[in-house]
Order: structure tokens, then sequence, then C-alpha cells
């Protein structure tokens, strides 16, 4: 299946398809019309003498010295030698994959600049198969991911290193193999391959992907949670929630409802009149990260189909203008919230953990398996949870707020999303744990709750669950467990036998 960009049309789904499942990619006919329209604009204001920032100048501090236009391609291929400055491990190839599509994407609107045959490249790497080895720090996001692009840019050059089937090559090696020639720069087009926030940008997309199933993951823990305890259901009434109408509050109480609609469970009753915070509050503490999910998705959609370069072209009136759209703030500051947002689903999981494993709490046995003294059940399960709960709170730390001057402060603000972008990341990955730590309890205390019967969600999660690991009769080592059903997560299984049979959990509330 060929899918066509342009620019203003890309969504964080098909990126994710693309990064990591492959699929060809080509631009529209009108896409390349406008990459040409803009080449030619290049070429013409460059033949009048045009002072051009990073095409007739150099660039950062040394965008007053002027440069001929014989120097001109030997800039653009000098400007990616010098920028290519990472250190540390190699992007995941899904991340590099989605920089690729991204800056193609950028390319198309038609403003950058480059030659069509230029930005074609990147698509015909994408839809080869090879994919530049880029080092994950270096970048300050802003000047865009300057470092990353420009590994990603040698390749390109037929420089650098590449991975193709499963080898990691030198890049002319890996071009070769693959069929394509590499290119030669001219006016623009070294800054035009790297000056943006597209690695920044297709990680915050990938991310996006990974925390809307871990969303819909909590909404099934917290509703296995929930049922296993008999929380009162006044909680969740869709009246109660409908006088503040909050879309996430909303959405997540019609779904902790669908998900525990039937329970024989909650049936049989609980003598409170209401419960603690962690149970009562969870669609007021669950709705605002689904808000902030929804506004995260938007903001990176809004830039993965812009013009984030400099300086930019505009073919109808015939000039270009130097500015900073390649600052990505907008991103950085997404992503952090993002990380707070997510972070805060763990807090909420581990407190229903603890609430499972507390007799006193639970009316079931302490830490959810008999034989008191000798058996410790789940007990250090919260443990690891409560660990992991603790290190995303350092990590939700904002990325953001820092900054430092660069470029004999030149570049003298700067939004370090690089660094949001993977503490988010490390986020997630707990955040997905804590979630099958608390599936694991829910599931015990279901085995006790029994022959009662869960309900219409819940039960479905339950009998997967059951499929990879079984009732805590004894003491038994507990991390091939949390491992198992932390892949269930991870992997959307769990969500997928769920939505197979009660339709698909919503982050938005019905109007």
């Amino acid at each position: 299946m060929t899918s066509y960009i342009d620019g203003y049309n890309l969504t964080i789904d098909l990126l994710a398809q693309i990064a990591c499942c492959g699929g060809r990619v080509e631009f529209t006919p009108a896409a390349k019309e406008r990459v040409a329209a803009c080449a030619a604009l290049v070429q013409k204001l460059v033949d009048k003498g045009q002072a051009i920032y990073g095409v007739t100048t150099g660039i950062g501090e040394f965008a007053r010295i002027r440069i001929s236009p014989e120097q001109g391609a030997e800039l653009q291929r000098r400007i990616i030698y010098s920028h290519a400055a990472g250190v540390g491990d190699p992007f995941p190839i899904p991340v590099v994959r989605g920089a690729m599509l991204l800056r193609a994407n950028t390319l198309a609107r038609g403003n950058s600049g480059v030659r069509l045959k230029t930005a074609q490249m990147l698509l015909d790497m994408l839809n080869v198969g090879v994919t530049p080895v880029v080092y994950e720090k270096g970048s300050i996001g802003t000047s865009g991911d300057l470092s990353p692009m420009s590994q990603m840019a040698e390749v390109a050059l037929g420089e650098g290193e590449a991975f193709y089937q499963g080898e990691r090559l030198p890049g002319g090696v890996a071009l070769e193999r693959a069929g394509l020639k590499p290119i030669d720069l001219t006016y623009k087009e070294g800054l035009g391959l790297i000056n943006g926030s597209q690695m920044s940008t297709a990680g915050a997309a990938l991310l996006l992907v990974e925390a809307r199933n871990l969303l819909k993951n909590a909404f099934i823990a917290s509703a296995m949670s929930i049922d296993a305890l008999k929380g009162v259901q006044s909680a969740y009434d869709a009246r109660l929630h409908a006088v503040r109408p909050f879309n996430g509050q909303n959405a997540a109480a019609a779904n902790l409802r669908r998900l525990m609609a039937n329970s024989e469970i909650i049936k049989d009753g609980s003598k409170k009149v209401q419960d603690g915070y962690s149970m009562r509050c969870t669609p007021q503490v669950q709705g605002p990260s689904v808000d902030a999910w929804n506004y995260v998705k938007k903001q990176v959609e809004t830039e993965m189909n812009s013009s984030a370069d400099n300086p930019l072209f505009f073919p109808d009136d015939e000039i270009h203008l130097a500015g900073g759209n390649f600052h990505s703030q907008n991103i950085a500051l997404a992503i952090d919230f993002l990380a707070m947002a997510m972070a805060e689903i763990a807090d909420l999981s581990e407190r229903h953990t603890n609430r499972l494993l507390n007799p006193t709490l639970s009316g079931l046995p302490d830490f959810l398996v008999e034989g008191k003294g000798l058996n410790s059940g789940l007990m250090v399960a919260q443990y690891t949870a409560a660990a992991l709960v603790s290190e995303n709170k350092v990590l939700a730390h904002p990325a953001v707020v820092d900054s430092i001057s660069v470029s004999a402060d030149q570049e003298d603000h700067v939004a370090m999303t690089p660094i949001a972008v993977r503490k988010c990341g490390e986020i997630l990955r707990n955040v997905s744990a804590v979630l099958a730590i608390e599936m694991m309890s829910a599931a015990q205390a279901f085995d006790f709750r029994q022959p009662l019967q869960p309900g219409a969600g819940t039960r479905i999660a339950y009998r997967k669950i059951r499929q990879v690991i079984m009732h805590l009769e004894d003491d038994r080592v507990l991390y091939p467990d949390i491992e198992k059903i932390n892949r269930l997560v991870q992997s959307g299984e769990i969500v997928a036998a769920v939505e197979a049979e009660l339709g698909a959990l919503d982050f938005n509330a019905v109007k």
C-alpha cells in the first residue's frame, strides 16, 4: 500500500504505521510542484545577489559573514559535517524512520528551498529500508534537532552509517546495496535537511500512540480494582459527571461504567456510603490525563504538518523570510505536560494496588494470599510499583524550563525538547509496569470473589490475564508474572480483547 504526503495531513497513526511497520510513501503531485517552485525561487534570489541566511551567509553567529555563490554547495556539506556531533546510543529505528518521514513532509510544503530530488531521497531511503544510525544525545531542540538530523543527512550524502537488512553498514554501502545513489547538495539543502525538530517530533508522535494504549489499559485496570473492591457506583454515575463537563472526566467515567457493567461482585454490594479518593475520584484523576493527551496530539500533529525551517521561501511573493520556525518549544511543553499526565496514571494505579493488598481496606486476605506468615503474597510487587511511581516523580520535572545559551549567544533560548521526549519515554515504560502490577493484583482479588463474576469488560481482562499467569496459591517468584502481564499491556492485547466485545474505549465524552 502506498501512502501520499503533502505537508498538511499527516497523522500520528500514519506515522506510527510507516515508522514501525513499513509501507511505501510518495509525494502528492501538488507537493512536487510546490517543492520545485521553491527551489527555483532560491536560485533566482541567489542570482540576484541577495543575502540569505545559510545560503549566501554563514550560520549561527557566522550569519554576519557573506558566502560567495561558488561556495554555496560546499557550505551546505560542511553544515552537515560540523553539526553531526551527537553522542550516546542510537535512536530506535522507528524514531529515525519517523523523522525521515516528517522531514519529507515538511519539505513537501514548499517553503524550505530544496530540490525535489533531494526531498525524494528521504522517501527513497525510507521506502527501501535504509535507516541512518543516529545518536540520541546532543540536540538542544532549537535550531531544530541539528545534531541527529545531520547524522540522518550524512547517509543521504553516502556517508555516516546506516542500518540495512539487519546490518549496521557504512552509509555509502547501505545505499549501494539498496540501489540508491548519494545526492549532491546545492544552495540551502544542507540546512533544508537538518533545520527542524523532526527527530523530537517523531519521538513525541510515537509516545502519543504508546500513551493512548496505556490510558486505555488504565481504564481497564482501574475498573478491575474498583470492581474487585465492590466500589460504590454512585461515583461513576453519568449525572454526577455531566454537571462538571470536562471532556476527559466524562469520557473516563463512561468507560468505567461500561467496563464494570453487570458485575455480580458489585451487585453483591458494599455497606460503604462512599469510597476513598483513589477509587471515588478515578474519573477526576484519569480524565485530565485524557484531556492532556488530546491537547498534546493536536500540538504534535500541528508541528508534523508545519514548515519548520529557517529561512523560509514564499514563491508566490518571491521573498525569503528569516525567523525561528525551527524552535520546538511547543513540542517540549506539550511532552512535558504528557509526562506529568502519564505519571499521574501510575500514581493512581499504585494506590489501587495498595487498597487491594490491604485487608483493612479490601476485606480480602492479607496481600491477596492465604497462609498468613508463611506467604507474603503480592506484598513486594507493590514495593516495585511504589519505586516506579517515585522514579516518575523525578522524571516528570519539566525539561523545557532549562535553557543554555549557545553559538556565542546568537542562540540564547533553547527548548531541550529531546530531553523531554526521552524522559517521557521512560515514564511510559514505568507506567506500563505499574498497570501490570495493578492488573495482576486485581485478577488475584477476583479469584477470592468467586463464584461471583466481574463486569462486562473486567471479566474479559481477567480471562486474558489468566491465560498467561495462574492464581497465586503459595509464594513464587513474581517478576515473570509481572513481565508477562506487562507484555500484554504494552502489546495492547488486553485492550484489543476488551474492545472487540465492548467497542472502543473513547477519549471523547458523548455529546
